[in-house]
């Protein structure tokens, strides 16, 4: 008798460890292999739990550890060409995700036909005071003044490199570096100029980012005078670069612009002088619609998510208009499923970014995305992806 409750705990403690061994075991491959209802149901609310920024930088540390490989084969009609280069698929991870060059080669993994980190500084900053990202759940959106957090120029470039040099040019993802300048920063264009020249080596396109809401006087840029300035010499930098140094350069724009802004700023960038090669539509907005029901929703910041996407869309379809479809969109805002992405792509984008839906639903959001747009393309009778561009822009004008 005394054998027998001996022996029965000691049962219940194997059955236990026997079980949560394969818990454990069953959690890691669903997590690896990017099970999209494991995901949904139960790893994601976990994350949720933890504050927004820590659970941010785990997020990355475990790409950059290349723990998230969901299976998916990209068809050919995926693939598509943009600024000169040869993408295995649409879709890309915005800048704000991996700022300082940490995880290129795990994003590469997960199924991102592009990556663009940073924003990159000249020199490092700790940029504004925690906390300053904030979960919408119920919108599911974000709010974000992170301020160009950066590690800087040399930090970001020396791992970038180490990061190139393990793979062979042929297998490599295209990688955007998203510049910034420094807060305090006594001449901005210097800035954006300084990164042009250090980073023409390593990246396949730059990204001048003068939209974030987050740094004091930085959407100024945009204004014509300035960006005319800015730009001249940031294409200036360039042709002094040997001729296997330049890069394509892309403008990233806000989304609060006004039509008359807006306006003027297409006027500048089909200038010869200040002809940028792209356009990413748009960056995170300081707008708060009324429909917004989190109580984060009144945190200082830019809003991304659901909320923005009609407006970017909206945006992309009129800087299409504008340009005649002659400059190259990259479609940011609210990308959650093929649909989101389709739309953005009728709109007149060439390529698309995500970054809220990522934080929201992890690496099986790219493949679900990727099969949709897929299924999209078609049934709409199209054969690839630049097929498809502008198709449809006339609707979504706002």
């Amino acid at each position: 008798m005394c054998a027998c409750r001996v022996r029965t705990p000691n049962k219940i403690r194997s059955l236990l460890k026997v079980t949560g061994l394969a818990a454990g075991v069953f959690s890691a491959y669903s997590v690896c292999r990017g099970d999209e209802k494991f995901y949904n149901n139960v790893f994601m609310p976990i994350v949720r739990l933890i504050p927004p920024e820590t659970a941010h930088d785990l997020a990355v540390l475990g790409v950059k550890w290349k723990l998230f490989r969901p299976p998916y084969q990209d068809t050919d009609r995926l693939r598509t060409r943009l600024l000169g280069m040869a993408f295995s698929n649409p879709i890309g991870i915005a800048a704000g995700f991996d700022k300082h060059g940490e995880a290129v080669q795990g994003l590469q993994l997960i199924g991102f036909g592009f990556v663009e980190i940073g924003s990159v500084t000249p020199e490092p900053q700790p940029g504004n005071a925690r906390p300053r990202i904030f979960r919408l759940n119920e919108d599911k959106a974000i709010v974000n003044r992170y301020g160009f957090n950066s590690e800087g120029h040399d930090v970001v470039y020396e791992r970038l490199r180490e990061c190139r040099e393990q793979q062979p040019p042929d297998q490599r993802v295209a990688l955007g570096i998203n510049l910034g300048k420094n807060k305090l920063s006594l001449d901005a264009i210097a800035d954006y100029v300084q990164g042009v020249k250090r980073f023409g080596t390593l990246a396949d396109y730059l990204v001048i980012n003068v939209s974030s809401p987050n740094t004091p006087g930085l959407r100024t840029m945009q204004s014509k005078s300035t960006l005319q300035t800015l730009l001249t010499e940031v294409l200036k930098a360039r042709a002094s670069l040997p001729a296997n140094e330049q890069r394509p350069i892309l403008l990233k724009l806000a989304p609060d612009l006004s039509e008359e802004d807006l306006r003027e700023i297409v006027d500048v960038v089909r200038a010869k002088a200040c002809a940028v090669d792209g356009l990413i539509v748009s960056n995170t907005t300081i707008d708060r619609p009324a429909t917004l029901r989190s109580v984060n929703a009144g945190q200082l910041g830019g809003l991304s998510g659901p909320p923005l996407k009609h407006r970017s869309t909206a945006m992309i379809a009129r800087v299409y208009k504008l340009t005649e479809g002659k400059i190259p969109i990259i479609g940011v805002g609210g990308i959650f499923t093929g649909e989101d992405a389709y739309e953005k792509i009728e709109a007149g984008a060439s390529a698309v970014q995500l970054y809220t839906s990522f934080i929201f639903h992890g690496p099986p959001v790219v493949p679900k995305i990727k099969r949709e747009l897929d299924r999209l393309l078609e049934a709409n009778g199209y054969a690839s992806v630049q097929d498809a561009v502008g198709k449809g822009v006339d609707k979504y004008l706002a």
